[in-house]
């Protein structure tokens, strides 16, 4: 089922969410639903904050970026060809290398992209859809999906990142969506929108 995507503006962005235990009500369905709503809105990474629930998971499949000419390597666009993964009460053990600028977007901020820095390399632990704890070494594009996904469940936004003057400049725009006055081609939810009577 595609779940609406919360916009810019919902209090539940900018929580801090909470770990989850292996018996949440109905996990493997929300998973589900939630890879469907990504795949809906053609997005690369979806964070359950972004459906309204302030718990610490995110999907993400980065299989797009592999064809993408930002790749540096055949190795790492190997890598993203697989890179599909359910993260579940995920922790970021070690970031390491010299911060480096990207392009981001994000499904609760339409039609807003812009540079952000991270960090390369990153060592990751989480629990997989069968709450199997795992590591994972990323780097690249791989940790920056990461990075941005586990952002989400921080109550942390791409937009946060930026500079003073960035978000002045773009203060009209994420009013607007927060508002719901933008073209969308994918199910959301507006925190301002004005009720129909």
């Amino acid at each position: 089922m595609i779940l609406p995507i919360v916009a810019y503006g919902d209090p539940v962005l900018k929580k801090k969410a909470t770990d989850i235990t292996k018996d949440y009500p109905k996990l493997k369905e929300l998973i589900a639903n939630m890879y469907e709503t990504m795949y809906g809105s053609f997005g690369v990474g979806l964070a359950a904050p972004q459906i309204g629930l302030s718990i610490r998971m995110f999907i993400v499949d980065a299989t797009p970026f592999a064809d993408d000419e930002e790749v540096m390597s055949k190795a790492e666009s190997d890598f993203l060809k697989s890179f599909k993964h359910t993260f579940i009460n995920p922790v970021i053990l070690e970031e390491s290398g010299d911060e480096w600028a990207f392009n981001e977007g994000c499904l609760s901020i339409p039609d807003v992209r812009e540079d952000v820095f991270r960090k390369p390399n990153i060592k990751v632990e989480y629990f997989d859809e069968d709450f199997n704890k795992q590591t994972m070494t990323l780097d690249g594009l791989a940790a920056r999906v990461f990075q941005h996904e586990y952002d989400h469940i921080e109550g942390i936004l791409f937009t946060d990142h930026l500079s003073a003057l960035k978000k002045r400049l773009i203060k009209g725009k994420l009013t607007n969506i927060s508002k719901g006055k933008i073209n969308v081609d994918y199910r959301m939810k507006f925190p301002l929108m004005k009720k129909k009577r």
